[in-house]
């Protein structure tokens, strides 16, 4: 991409057999930085209220998602003027305003952890100063974030267009008579696998616990991933082991550090309570969103993102 003092940025993308037309965007201000992440067909919660106490109203749209962030050499630049042409154009283009809103108005720090953000560095938002619009036409969906730094302005722009879905994978078919006996498999194979990994790597991910974006606790269910951990203490007296926590790259670094600080102890306090495992045998520390293994850009990978890691840290 060619940068100049403006720089007209195509929004599109390319569907096998399917034709989009392009969109087209001039950014207020000289690209100094650019990140991009797509996905086809992917999905995309487009925000349409600000914060209301418990979460940010938004609705599912699917398609082929095009997100990318811009920090731009505009150091002169209020959000407002930032916005105010993009905007413009949006309605320009054919779309329809469905809600907008700036920093406060728009629930501040809860609105931006609700809100599918490009992690910093790439996407830097002050969250007293922020501009935010999402809006709609026929069969595409498009948003826009606006903040600034002392030096530079932030733009994210995220657009849902249409895409065919993907090929069905294999059907699996599974005698539901039969479900104990796979559950008792499946327990076998995870008890075995942590172990090992224990034993060779020094680290293993606890794949099947599984918590709620935002939230420490973990959701109702069997694991049989601490019973692993608890038989691999039983058999080695001496190890100590540490309970790492992963976050989603939803809200800021230093509150997903505590957050993924919470769940790794939410773990380590399970395995006291429910095995009898000594204390003084395990740490829990938390990473955040630093460490990810997925796309952040959808449930799926946000999903993946939010686990808690055990690793071995000494074994004498």
């Amino acid at each position: 991409m060619r940068l100049t003092s403006k720089t007209v940025v195509p929004l599109c993308l390319a569907l096998i057999g399917q034709p989009v037309g392009a969109l087209t965007l001039d950014l207020p201000g000289k690209v100094v930085g650019e990140e991009r992440r797509s996905e086809t067909p992917g999905s995309y919660a487009l925000p349409l209220a600000s914060f209301d106490g418990s979460n940010v109203p938004s609705r599912a749209v699917e398609g082929a998602l095009d997100q990318r962030a811009f920090q731009l050499e505009a150091s002169d630049q209020t959000t407002l003027a930032v916005m105010a042409p993009l905007r413009g154009q949006i309605l320009a283009a054919g779309f329809a305003i469905l809600f907008e809103c700036e920093a406060r108005g728009c629930g501040g720090f809860d609105f931006l952890f609700g809100t599918e953000v490009i992690p910093e560095p790439d996407m830097h938002v002050d969250m007293g100063d922020f501009r935010f619009l999402s809006a709609e036409k026929a069969g595409e969906a498009i948003s826009i974030l606006v903040s600034r730094s002392a030096y530079s302005a932030f733009v994210q722009v995220t657009r849902m267009t249409p895409a065919p879905l993907a090929e069905a994978p294999a059907m699996a078919i599974v005698d539901l008579d039969d479900v104990e006996i796979l559950r008792g498999m499946d327990r076998r194979a995870t008890d075995a696998g942590i172990g090992a990994a224990l034993d060779e790597a020094g680290l293993a991910v606890l794949e099947d616990l599984l918590f709620e974006s935002g939230s420490a606790a973990l959701t109702d269910g069997d694991y049989p991933s601490l019973a692993a951990v608890d038989a691999w203490l039983n058999a080695n007296p001496d190890g100590t082991i540490a309970f790492v926590g992963h976050t989603d790259a939803s809200g800021s670094l230093a509150a997903n550090i505590a957050l993924s600080e919470r769940r790794a102890e939410a773990v380590a306090q399970v395995l006291i309570d429910n095995y009898g495992a000594a204390r003084s045998r395990i740490a829990a520390e938390g990473v955040g969103f630093l460490a990810p293994r997925a796309t952040n850009q959808t449930e799926e990978g946000r999903q993946k993102n939010r686990r808690v890691e055990v690793i071995v840290t000494s074994t004498r």
